[in-house]
């Protein structure tokens, strides 16, 4: 009795861990990652060594459900010179296939700032990369991803990917 009994636990157990990582599996496999591209920059403040300024994001979720941001990491370039980085802790929501534009202050140096004016000046274009990650807590979980997106923003206010 007592032979069949661990027997029978052992085979329950084993169904629940299966069923377990499963699950989790399942829940990996249901979720599609956010995008982030740029939209817009918004300088704020100038100083002796560089300044401050907002970058707008618009972060858009492909899933069936809304994810609720919780972390957003980022790297700004203009082309290969950095221009300012940070992070953004405070929580932000996207609703189930929309779009969510999200506010960044950067801190910049005139060097990055140079090489975006020049760009701006020669082109009328400044090439831009935006790198970092994501975190947003959905119904499966919490889920940090990468992204790195490269484009245009030109003098216009307009953006290309």
């Amino acid at each position: 009795m007592i032979r069949r009994f661990v027997g029978v636990l052992g085979v329950g157990l084993a169904v629940a861990t299966a069923g377990t990582v499963g699950c989790a599996a399942l829940g990996m496999g249901g979720f599609k990652d956010p995008i982030v591209t740029f939209r817009d920059v918004r300088i704020n403040g100038l100083g002796v060594a560089g300044g401050s300024a907002d970058v707008v994001l618009s972060v858009y979720n492909p899933n069936g459900f809304k994810l609720e941001g919780v972390r957003l990491t980022y790297n700004l370039m203009v082309d290969s010179t950095p221009v300012g980085n940070g992070a953004l802790d405070d929580r932000f929501t996207v609703q189930k296939g929309e779009s969510t534009e999200v506010r960044l202050p950067v801190s910049f140096t005139y060097a990055g700032l140079g090489a975006a004016g020049r760009q701006l000046m020669q082109s009328g274009s400044v090439r831009y990369r935006v790198l970092g990650d994501v975190t947003v807590a959905t119904p499966l979980g919490n889920f940090t991803r990468p992204y790195d997106r490269t484009g245009s923003f030109s003098s216009f206010g307009r953006t290309s990917r």
